[in-house]
């Protein structure tokens, strides 16, 4: 079946890489496509799978929000809404140097804080990319890294030109070390693990003191600081945010993984009553909402890709928010559709489509390239295709795949408003309105993610929705670390330091 072909040339993804288009010439003959007719029947199909409802989000933000009270309520529930022991809203007056550690989804990253106080810092960072290795090699060894690298960093910029170090012999450097995955605190700078998320599994690691063997490893490179907070990136993204926007009361992350922060009475935490705790404080909760619904599957609304994407995960039957709507699992939902119509021979049919039965290698990234192809005949899609997976697409198949990035990414923006809905509501910001500090990749590259999750709150609350509004936040795990730091150090000196 002749094709005609306007010709060759190329693209520049984000990421840098140039991609060949190759478009067919009137000679050429190619194997047969699914029509446009076959594309729009499925593509109503899959409409009917992830388009959610407003009547069906108030559903889930019910939900929701009857987890969260759960989670303050009782020790060791799905959402198990984990105090942090940072207390209360920085003042705006913190100052000093601190260092921070950011161990994430993907890179290891270093800072050095400068806090200035009325919300201004300088910030110098180096990072390091972590390997699927790491992430699964035994724990102790994952820290030995972390150690190594922030030895690295400090030799490299406390050193002055002629090789002498700038720190006095005993000095120890502050450190706030972000480690953002769940971990029951008792106080600021301890944590036990409760389980990896995120595609980690180093072994020997849950259920013991991070923080303690982190230590171990700092003790062993005999690095110069002294760890003065645990904290998760969603607490830091919270704090750094209201540094600068006294405004916000919320913070979520949206990347690799999800989460969200916010700060709680400590009267209303039923759970840390026998702490002594006093109930006229407010505490920042680091809510793990990543977790919601998961084992009971009752409220979300999962898809067989999204059963399939769990039962075949390194922790089948957890995090089942997160799996719907970060930015790790996307793109492995509109693969297993792909892969789904390939195998009804829907696609492709007579190409090697074996690069696409690949788990994972449809990055989320993709998606956002897709949706946001500017041009007519969708070349970045053809270049997408023919560069990572060495096949061939017609208009109506790009159409169809970029109607489907759509639907995708739409439902995990509407998803994510729930979570949002659900404290606001729990808190009572509707009337009065609030900031939220967002951050991650999904939130700040996703073509519409910001829109769709605005869009989400209007549905579930109406036009008062509109005074839920969010903004791009302030570096958590690295400003909002040190700043914590710093906080933790006055509550030190002032004799407020809680320990239990």
């Amino acid at each position: 079946m002749p094709l005609s072909r306007r010709g060759s040339g190329s693209i520049t993804l984000a990421t840098g890489q140039t991609l060949a288009i190759h478009t067919r010439t009137q000679d050429e003959e190619i194997l047969p496509h699914a029509t446009k007719k076959t594309m729009a029947d499925h593509l109503r199909r899959l409409e009917t799978v992830f388009t959610l409802t407003p009547q069906r989000m108030r559903m889930i933000v019910e939900a929701f929000k009857e987890s969260l009270e759960l989670g303050l309520d009782k020790p060791e529930q799905v959402v198990p809404m984990i105090p942090t022991f940072v207390f209360g809203w920085p003042t705006g007056k913190e100052q000093g140097d601190f260092l921070a550690v950011d161990l994430g989804g993907t890179n290891l990253r270093v800072c050095l804080v400068n806090v200035q106080g009325d919300g201004k810092f300088e910030i110098t960072q180096s990072k390091y990319r972590l390997t699927e290795e790491q992430k699964q090699d035994d724990g102790q060894k994952l820290f030995d890294f972390c150690a190594e690298c922030l030895k690295t960093f400090i030799v490299t910029n406390f050193t002055d030109e002629s090789g002498v170090s700038q720190l006095n012999p005993d000095e120890k450097l502050p450190l706030g070390f972000t480690f953002s995955y769940p971990c029951a605190q008792s106080k600021i700078d301890h944590g036990v693990l409760i389980r990896w998320t995120k595609g980690f599994g180093a072994p020997n690691t849950e259920g013991r003191d991070v923080a303690d063997m982190f230590r171990q490893s700092l003790e062993k490179f005999n690095v110069p600081v002294v760890l003065t907070a645990l904290i998760n990136d969603t607490t830091g993204t919270l704090i750094a945010s209201h540094y600068v926007n006294p405004k916000t009361k919320i913070a979520v992350i949206f990347g690799t993984g999800c989460n969200a922060a916010y700060m709680e009475h400590v009267k209303d935490i039923e759970k840390i009553k026998d702490l002594g705790i006093d109930p006229s404080a407010d505490i920042a909760i680091n809510c793990e909402w990543g977790a919601f619904d998961s084992f009971e599957h009752e409220h979300l609304p999962r898809s067989k890709y999204d059963i399939t994407i769990d039962q075949s995960s390194n922790k089948p039957g957890e995090q089942a928010f997160e799996k719907l709507i970060s930015g790790r699992y996307l793109g492995e939902v509109l693969r297993l559709i792909i892969c789904e119509l390939i195998d009804e021979g829907v696609l492709f049919l007579g190409q090697n489509t074996y690069k696409l039965e690949v788990p994972y290698s449809f990055d989320t990234a993709f998606l956002s390239l897709m949706e946001s192809d500017p041009t007519d005949e969708l070349l970045m899609i053809i270049g997408i295709f023919t560069h990572f997976f060495a096949v061939e697409t017609t208009l109506a198949e790009r159409q169809f795949f970029r109607a489907l990035a759509k639907l995708i990414g739409r439902r995990a923006a509407r998803l994510s408003a729930c979570g949002i809905a659900a404290i606001v509501s729990k808190m009572g910001y509707l009337e009065e309105g609030c900031a939220v500090g967002a951050d991650g990749s999904l939130y700040n590259k996703y073509p519409g993610f910001a829109d769709r999750l605005h869009e989400g709150l209007v549905d579930i609350f109406g036009d008062k929705g509109r005074n839920i509004v969010s903004h791009h936040a302030e570096d958590g795990s690295g400003v909002g670390s040190a700043i914590i730091a710093a906080m933790t150090k006055i509550r030190k000196e002032a004799g407020l330091y809680v320990d239990v």
